[in-house]
């Protein structure tokens, strides 16, 4: 995320969980062909082409995103034992906004966001759970882009650790072959929050972008030596730390920093660090552009509606563990929303910047007008995890508060004033039906 085919069922025939009594994991049999401990379901027979994944159909993006971990090697990280989710006491029955007048409801919003799952978590339990196009409890969805928040967190972990000494440490201290590129003279800090200055083009439309050949080189042979040569190669277009700009080239490089420091693959470190102690109900994969070696640093993390949830909850209890213990540094999470003011951030709609480590600052834009909540009545102070055709993790500690949306949008990335706005307005009537 930067900045029908699919023939959508009446809402009484979708799959749509209002749930009771305690939600429990499903038994499987071990998954054949692949390292999970129970195959995800459903199991599509034809996949798309991963090399056309920005201009796919609604209906392979709908194949394509729940099997992803099928599309591209991937590592496994492993659950361990469940925490349960209880179903909560006040259930989520309706929620409305307003766009120019129209009011538009919760089932409005699925339909116009193409959302084929959602999960609404109050005060730690269930409010409210919906499954669509076939998806289904062990369904394996990928993050695209909300990966980066993921990778974001662990960062904090290794903080905490002593892994990573600090975010003012250099990227050449743990990535020396960058020494008299472009990168030269990047902190972490600038790094994690994307004002490193290093030229990138995120632009999802143009064939020519560093991110279409990202994505070429993730669908050939050696995708790992590919875009570590794209990411090298780039050009300073602004001195360190005052532009920002989205760059999925410098995430990925902050995810290999992360592998370098820690000496794990992405997925060893999050099943190590937060899968297992967590208590997350289900195995998940990570793309590896080198299976047992090199995870995907800027998207590739797939997992279950439920799991994606807990990891909201990990966030919004920051980064404390069920046994009491703390694995993020004290601040980390007040601070990944402490958004950049580099030029780019700020504007208009988001005065306050809108972007921090890696989490996106969402809120209904503070020069909105005709909508319904206003941006003063709004939710505020919540960090977003975003990822292109509509992927989110929300999470609002003040309202205790987590929502995840898996979506296929037509668009990668279509306008603030479209699709991601009209989530921050319906995320903010949530919110107020469940006070």
């Amino acid at each position: 995320m930067k900045n029908k085919v699919v023939n959508r069922r009446l809402l009484s025939s979708v799959v749509i969980t209002l749930c009771s009594g305690l939600l429990a994991p499903i038994a499987q049999a071990a998954c054949p062909g692949t390292e999970l401990s129970a195959c995800p379901a459903p199991f599509d027979a034809q996949l798309p082409d991963t090399h056309k994944m920005l201009t796919w159909s609604q209906t392979d993006r709908v194949i394509g995103f729940r099997n992803d971990y099928r599309n591209y090697a991937g590592d496994v990280f492993h659950h361990g034992h469940a925490v349960p989710l209880q179903a909560a006491a006040k259930r989520l029955t309706h929620a409305s906004y307003q766009v120019n007048g129209h009011t538009w409801t919760l089932q409005d919003y699925l339909q116009r966001q193409n959302v084929s799952g959602m999960l609404v978590l109050k005060n730690g339990k269930v409010a409210w759970k919906y499954l669509a196009e076939g998806n289904t409890d062990t369904t394996l969805w990928t993050s695209r882009s909300v990966g980066k928040s993921v990778v974001s967190t662990l960062v904090g972990v290794a903080i905490k650790q002593g892994k990573i000494h600090s975010l003012d440490d250099l990227v050449t201290q743990y990535e020396p072959d960058l020494k008299g590129t472009a990168w030269e003279g990047v902190t972490l800090r600038q790094l994690i929050s994307h004002t490193s200055g290093v030229a990138w083009n995120e632009d999802y439309t143009n064939p020519q972008s560093d991110f279409a050949r990202l994505t070429e080189c993730e669908a050939r042979p050696g995708a790992y030596d590919c875009v570590r040569q794209l990411v090298s190669g780039l050009r300073r277009a602004h001195p360190a730390g005052e532009n920002w700009s989205y760059s999925s080239g410098g995430a990925w490089l902050l995810g290999d920093v992360l592998e370098r420091a820690t000496g794990m693959t992405l997925a060893v470190y999050l099943e190590k660090s937060i899968w297992q102690p967590y208590g997350m109900a289900s195995d998940g994969v990570w793309h590896a552009y080198t299976k047992g070696e090199h995870d995907v640093g800027a998207h590739g993390f797939n997992a279950t509606l439920e799991d994606w949830g807990r990891f909201g909850e990990f966030i919004l209890h920051n980064g404390v563990l069920p046994n009491g213990e703390q694995i993020l540094p004290e601040n980390w999470v007040a601070e990944s929303s402490n958004w950049t003011r580099a030029t780019g951030s700020v504007s208009a709609a988001h005065p306050n910047g809108l972007y921090g480590y890696q989490w996106w600052n969402n809120e209904v834009p503070a020069n909105a007008s005709n909508v319904e909540p206003a941006p003063q009545a709004s939710l505020q102070h919540s960090l977003w995890a975003l990822g292109i055709f509509g992927q989110m993790i929300m999470v609002n500690q003040a309202e205790n508060l987590v929502i995840v949306q898996w979506s296929t949008w037509p668009q990668a990335e279509p306008s603030f004033s479209a699709q991601p706005l009209e989530a921050s307005l319906m995320f903010s009537a949530i919110a107020k039906a469940l006070r």
